[in-house]
């Protein structure tokens, strides 16, 4: 990892300086901050004048219980105003514990429950297939925790078996699991016919290499993987 790839914009910082309303949830957030701001920063077509166009790609986040730095750079990207980032969590706030889609421009889902995000995700690239559009993307960020939950499992091999190539996975790994898969995260996936990028999940450029590196023959994944929980 070189500086140069981990290099944060100042619009971003000063973001990420007022979300102060959520310390329980700071590592769980934080692990998500580089993938997050090379996808909307760099791949995900979709930005704050397309945020409702049929044409977007989606973004789906399933580690919705730490969303601080996804509300930071969609601030920095211009999605919302930065202060609202300083009541994060207040009763009056649009910002809460969870994201919500109908209060933050955005986001796609209500999320936090952990094991819900990826199967959303397949349910809406299909969807979007079944409407005839083959252009728009869906991205889903999942904790490598998360994939505890047995629902990720029926949406993994579904998704292989139908040859779901509009859709991607990305696994923030930061070691917190209670289980694990022999042979690593991405051997849950590649057995049930996923491509597989594994990148180092503070370098900018790798993770936006690893998100174009799909064959476009079936769903990828990619897992960023980054600094132990609580090191």
């Amino acid at each position: 990892m070189t500086a140069a790839t981990t290099t944060h914009p100042a619009i971003l910082l000063q973001a990420l300086e007022r979300v102060t309303g959520d310390p329980k949830h700071k590592p769980s957030s934080l692990s998500t901050l580089d993938v997050l701001w090379v996808l909307c920063d760099r791949v995900l077509r979709v930005d704050p004048q397309t945020v409702d166009d049929p044409e977007r790609d989606r973004f789906v986040l399933s580690k919705g219980h730490g969303p601080a730095a996804f509300y930071a750079v969609l601030a920095a990207k211009g999605f919302f105003p930065l202060d609202w980032l300083d009541t994060m969590g207040a009763w009056t706030s649009r910002l809460g514990y969870h994201p919500d889609r109908t209060l933050v421009p955005g986001v796609e889902i209500g999320s936090g429950s952990l094991g819900h995000g990826l199967g959303l995700a397949v349910g809406i690239a299909l969807g979007l297939r079944a409407q005839g559009n083959t252009t728009s993307r869906t991205v889903v960020l999942v904790g490598d925790a998360e994939l505890d939950e047995g629902s990720n499992h029926e949406a993994i091999a579904y998704a292989g078996a139908i040859g779901l190539d509009s859709l991607t996975a990305v696994v923030v790994d930061n070691d917190s699991s209670t289980h694990g898969w022999a042979g690593g995260v991405g051997s849950r996936f590649t057995v049930n016919g996923w491509t597989l990028s594994t990148v180092d999940g503070r370098d900018h450029d790798a993770i936006e290499s690893g998100l174009r590196a799909g064959t476009g023959k079936g769903p990828h994944v990619v897992v960023a993987v980054t600094e132990r929980k609580g090191s």
